[in-house]
């Protein structure tokens, strides 16, 4: 969809993008056009559409007064109007010309790729949806085949993670996810083992085997691992999602209201899902293996219950406080299973409490680990890509809320500090550099929301994306 040219047509359209207003008159316009961008800038404009009736033209304004990275979400901010622009118009084809020295060119095109997606399998008209735009070029002399590969990569790891949380439960259970993985892998050549219920139960995982109790369908553990020939790392890093395909809290039953957005329960592995599948598209020369436990949460069958001991994959035991407590139960077997790797890095990600929503709202992701160095390199990440981290702390005095006098854990504290002590349950299991991502907030939108569309939003791709080809160079 996106190719770099050093010409393009005049009558095709075309969105400049400009860090001084006089730049208005380098650009292909009318004397009228460039009078009327010239009063629209007096008027405190900072995105201009011009309609030509054959053609559109875009100035967009990038105002070196703010600070680089605002100054990039708002490019893809207006990227989003744009695509909304053409599609009204039936246009097919964008020419994008940066006459900036920061490429925001890149950002623009992605965040356009990113804005013409819509989740459309179960609607009967899927064209009144449907974007027209067929091609995007980028004029430009600055820009590599290689960036446009990377881009094209991370936005189809993008929406594979939108598709898998956008698909409701009566599909998307814990055997098709794993289904849709392999599919994945053999399209874009990573490897994958699938493990059922049977080998679950024969390994001990007793945080996935206790979630699954109260559902008809089987769990899964799906092994994800890209390991390309000249991998710059010995040591693997690992990625660990949470893949509870819907959420109803189990006994402890969430209420009305809540249980609505559920089938976003798996997003974070999802997000593994689309983060794998990115690096291996874009040959990034990086092994990374991923874990993702799934099952759904149900209140059925033989469900666990509050009071109930497990034994974990590890041999720790946990009472159950609370039920709707799961996500780090089947987290925790993976991060315990991640062990044996031997890696240099596990970032795991979870929708995984509503209190870090309190915390920080909904449009940042809580941070938490012992890797220092990594969760300040992330961070900036975060701010690149407008994916933000907000760093939490993990004192030991926390860990007091999961004391239990009957196990060796309790699953969960009280309302107070949610989020730390959730992730200070799954510190427990890891014996490595670890990175906890709560993505509870931004991981799901119940309307539009400029580039990240409606519904799942496949957070965390494009921050890890960035992140892991980072370290290759």
């Amino acid at each position: 969809m996106i190719k770099i040219t050093d010409e393009y047509l005049i009558d095709e359209s075309v969105a400049y993008i400009i860090t001084d207003k006089k730049q208005v008159n380098e650009i292909t316009l009318t004397k009228e056009e460039i009078l009327y961008s010239e009063k629209m800038f007096e008027n405190k404009q900072d995105y201009i559409h011009i309609n030509s009736m054959y053609k559109s033209s875009f100035i967009i304004f990038a105002d070196s007064k703010k600070d680089k990275h605002t100054r990039t979400e708002e490019i893809r901010n207006c990227a989003f109007k744009t695509l909304a622009i053409l599609s009204e118009t039936k246009t097919e084809k964008l020419n994008i010309i940066d006459l900036s020295k920061d490429l925001y060119s890149l950002a623009f095109a992605e965040a356009i790729m990113l804005s013409s997606y819509n989740f459309t399998k179960y609607l009967s008209d899927k064209e009144q949806k449907n974007s027209t735009l067929k091609e995007i070029k980028i004029v430009s002399n600055k820009l590599t085949q290689k960036d446009i590969i990377d881009i094209e990569s991370v936005v189809s790891g993008v929406i594979h993670a939108r598709d898998i949380v956008n698909e409701p439960l009566s599909y998307m259970t814990a055997k098709k996810l794993s289904e849709e993985i392999e599919l994945l892998g053999k399209k874009y050549g990573f490897k994958t083992e699938i493990l059922d219920k049977g080998k679950i139960e024969s390994l001990k995982m007793g945080g996935l085997i206790a979630v699954n109790r109260g559902s008809v369908d089987p769990p899964t553990f799906s092994i994800l691992k890209w390991e390309p020939e000249k991998a710059i790392n010995n040591q693997p890093i690992v990625l660990v999602g949470k893949g509870l395909v819907f959420d109803t809290g189990g006994i402890n039953l969430k209420p009305s209201g809540s249980l609505e957005t559920m089938k976003c329960d798996k997003s974070g592995g999802a997000t593994v899902v689309g983060v794998i599948c990115a690096l291996a598209k874009a040959k990034i020369p990086l092994h990374v293996i991923g874990l993702i436990p799934a099952t759904d949460n149900r209140p059925g069958n033989n469900a666990y219950v509050p009071e109930d001991i497990i034994t974990m994959y590890d041999g720790t035991t946990v009472e159950i406080s609370n039920t709707d407590a799961e996500g780090r139960l089947i987290l925790a077997d993976a991060l315990a299973y991640a062990k044996q790797y031997k890696p240099e890095l596990v970032i795991d990600l979870a929708t995984l409490t509503g209190a870090a929503v309190v915390a920080i709202g909904e449009n940042a992701s809580a941070v938490f680990g012992n890797a220092d160095t990594q969760i300040s390199e992330l961070k900036e990440y975060g701010f690149e890509v407008w994916e933000r981290l907000v760093e939490l702390p993990l004192w030991d005095d926390y860990k007091e809320q999961l004391k239990s006098p009957i196990a060796d854990l309790k699953n969960c504290g009280s309302r107070w500090g949610g989020a730390i002590t959730a992730a200070k349950f799954l510190e427990h299991f890891t014996d490595y550099k670890w990175i906890h991502l709560d993505i509870a907030g931004p991981a799901f939108t119940e309307k539009k929301d400029s580039y990240r569309g409606q519904g799942g939003t496949g957070v965390g791709v494009r921050l890890l994306f960035n992140y892991l080809k980072n370290k290759t160079k």
